[in-house]
Formats: C-alpha cells, sequence, structure tokens
C-alpha cells in the first residue's frame, strides 16, 4: 500500500511530563498522543495498553487502511525495550472526504487498543520506541514522537486502567451469523461484496484493510434489503492468487471485523 501526505515536513512533538504506567503526552499542532498501559502481562503473556490520541475539533486521525493517501498509526519498538512485538487493534472508523480525497478515519479524540509482547511473558517492563501517525485539518502533518517509560511502574494506576478499557470495549465483535459478509467475487476489474446484515434501519458501511501488494477502491454499497446488503470496490492492483482481506462492517452503532478470501 502506497501512502501519500499532503506536506513533507514533520510535527515537532513537544513532550509533556508522564504519569504512571504510561509516556508523556507529546503535543503538536491539532492535538497531542501518549501511550498508556494497565497492570501487568496476563497469562498468556501480553499486555494491554492503548495509543491515546487527542484531536483539537476539526483534526483527523486515519485507520489501519485510509486508502490512497494518509499513513496508518504505527508503533516501532527499539532492540532495547524489554517488549518485542506491539500489535495497534482499531476502532470502527468512519468515511471521510475532503478536498484531497474519501477515506478511513476518525474525526475525534480516539484510544486504538495496543497488544504488546513482553520479552519475558507475563512481566511488564521498559517500554521504549517511536510512535508514527498522521493528524489532519485541511492539510495532514506527520506526527512522530519517540517514547520511553516503564510500564510496570503503577501497574494498579485506576486511570490508566479506564483508558486502556475503554479501548478495547470499543473495539468491533468478531462477524458471525447474520452480520458478516458472506460472499466475495471479482467481477470486471472490481470485487463484489455480499453481506448479511441486522434488520437495522440505516446505511451500512464497509471498510476494507488491503494488505500488501492489494490496492482497493472505496467500497460502494450497490444494494441493500432487509438483512443483506451487495458492495463494489474497484480492484486498482492485485496479484491472481487468493489473498486474504480483513474488514470492518458497520451499521448504525455495532460494528463486526472479519476476514474473507479474495478469490
Amino acid at each position: 500500500m502506497l501512502y501519500t501526505l499532503t506536506i513533507p515536513a514533520f510535527a515537532l512533538a513537544l513532550a509533556v511530563p508522564a504519569a504512571a504506567s504510561s509516556s508523556q503526552w507529546f503535543e503538536s499542532d491539532g492535538g497531542a498522543v501518549r501511550l498508556v498501559t494497565s497492570g501487568l502481562a496476563d497469562e498468556e503473556g501480553r499486555l494491554r495498553g492503548a495509543l491515546e490520541i487527542r484531536l483539537e475539533p476539526g483534526w483527523k486521525t486515519y485507520w489501519r487502511d485510509p486508502g490512497e493517501a494518509g499513513v496508518p498509526p504505527q508503533i516501532e519498538l527499539s532492540t532495547s525495550s524489554d517488549l518485542r512485538h506491539a500489535e495497534i487493534l482499531f476502532p470502527p472508523p468512519k468515511r471521510i472526504t475532503d478536498a484531497y480525497a474519501t477515506w478511513a478515519g476518525y474525526p475525534q479524540s480516539v484510544a486504538l487498543p495496543v497488544v504488546f509482547q513482553p520479552a519475558t511473558p507475563g512481566t511488564a517492563g521498559i517500554i521504549e520506541g517511536s510512535v508514527f501517525l498522521g493528524i489532519c485539518e485541511t492539510i495532514c502533518i506527520p506526527f512522530q514522537a519517540s517514547f520511553s517509560f516503564d510500564a510496570g511502574a503503577d501497574p494498579d494506576n485506576a486511570a490508566d486502567g479506564l483508558v486502556v478499557t475503554a479501548a478495547f470495549a470499543a473495539l468491533p465483535d468478531d462477524a458471525g451469523p447474520g452480520f458478516q459478509i458472506t460472499g466475495i467475487a471479482r467481477q470486471e476489474g472490481r470485487l463484489l461484496i455480499d453481506a448479511d446484515l441486522p434488520e437495522n434501519a440505516g446505511e451500512p458501511v464497509l471498510f476494507l484493510a488491503a494488505p500488501e501488494g492489494v490496492r482497493l477502491g472505496t467500497p460502494a454499497l450497490e444494494e441493500r434489503q432487509n438483512g443483506s446488503a451487495t458492495f463494489s470496490a474497484e480492484i486498482l492492483d492485485a496479484p491472481d492468487e487468493a489473498v486474504e482481506l480483513p474488514y470492518t462492517l458497520v451499521l448504525g452503532g455495532k460494528a463486526v471485523s472479519g476476514t474473507v478470501l479474495i478469490p
């Protein structure tokens, strides 16, 4: 996936002192960012956290696949970190149209859940690395900041716990019978995607997270009936072989995520 930004300069991140088992706030034009953790690692050795993005009114940030223009939020851990991997999870986005493009993102402050994998299962320790994302008003600004903090410094901090719990609670449910993509086919340079939906008033919105090597247009609703819908998405680039395609399907205040196979 190729991402472009409106301007090449990086935002200057200004650090505000940290509290508890979280990083300091890094402030820039349009907002601020910090990493939060809560508690020690679970029985599977994972540590839950959140990338908290505070946006000023009128500013926006990107989903995991923002389309042709934009940079999804990224966390890169340094080799000196006590944690070896960080996976960002994403609550349901919104479809945003501006003067340059239509894309998927968040037009308000958001906390993105993060699952950290400690080098030693069941422990916390020093989290060190960098975060990179884009924030947008009329133009989009690349935002990068480096962090280093002790996730085990205050594992029972109630405020941190609330942030992390709320972030994970906002994730889509798992797709399943009655609310999921049920079929996908290639047809004349586009994907036709069928979905089962709850019998609910409102227009469904489909978001596709194209994997590496695949470029797709914005999904459009082609047909809507009680309990079902058909979407189409232009194939801009895709290999001939089958490939997994993650998706998020939104209807009203409900959302599910799953994976389908592009044939």
